[in-house]
């Protein structure tokens, strides 16, 4: 058996490459794609998202580095949490700054799959796990 987390286990819908779930999933891939368990960072993910109703990138802008590093605290994301603050902040602005907050314009700017993996991983904190984790399920939906 896999203790992998898929976007259903989070309630999130990637069907019709809707932005709001590409965006949860990637914040999930995100916060996932660290050496942490898998339950923490689906916790991490549901205080982020879910209590604090941060699920796009406009909002987690608006947040302070501290703010993240309590929420991540919640859920104790502790090893991490001072890094993964400072890279969601810089995941959140390079969204809004270049692709206008949207994953969609991400795919868009890609000519294939594998431009659009390298232009992930261009992100601060993104990395060949969190492309993977990301990929395995909204690849079915992108490409």
């Amino acid at each position: 058996m896999s203790n992998l987390i898929s976007a259903h286990d989070l309630q999130i819908d990637l069907q019709g490459a809707n932005e709001t779930g590409l965006f949860k999933w990637l914040l999930a891939s995100f916060l996932m794609g660290k050496r942490i368990q898998g339950a923490i960072a689906a916790k991490a993910y549901q205080i982020i998202v879910e209590q604090h109703r941060l699920d796009t990138p406009q909002k987690i802008a608006h947040c302070t580095h501290r703010q993240l590093v309590v929420m991540l605290g919640q859920a104790h994301y502790v090893r991490y949490d001072e890094t993964t603050a400072s890279r969601l902040l810089a995941l959140a602005n390079k969204m809004n700054a270049e692709y206008d907050g949207k994953v969609s314009n991400i795919v868009a700017t890609s000519g294939d799959r594998q431009a659009f993996e390298k232009r992930l991983s261009e992100f601060e904190g993104i990395g060949p796990k969190t492309v993977e984790i990301f990929m395995r399920e909204a690849a079915a939906v992108l490409y």
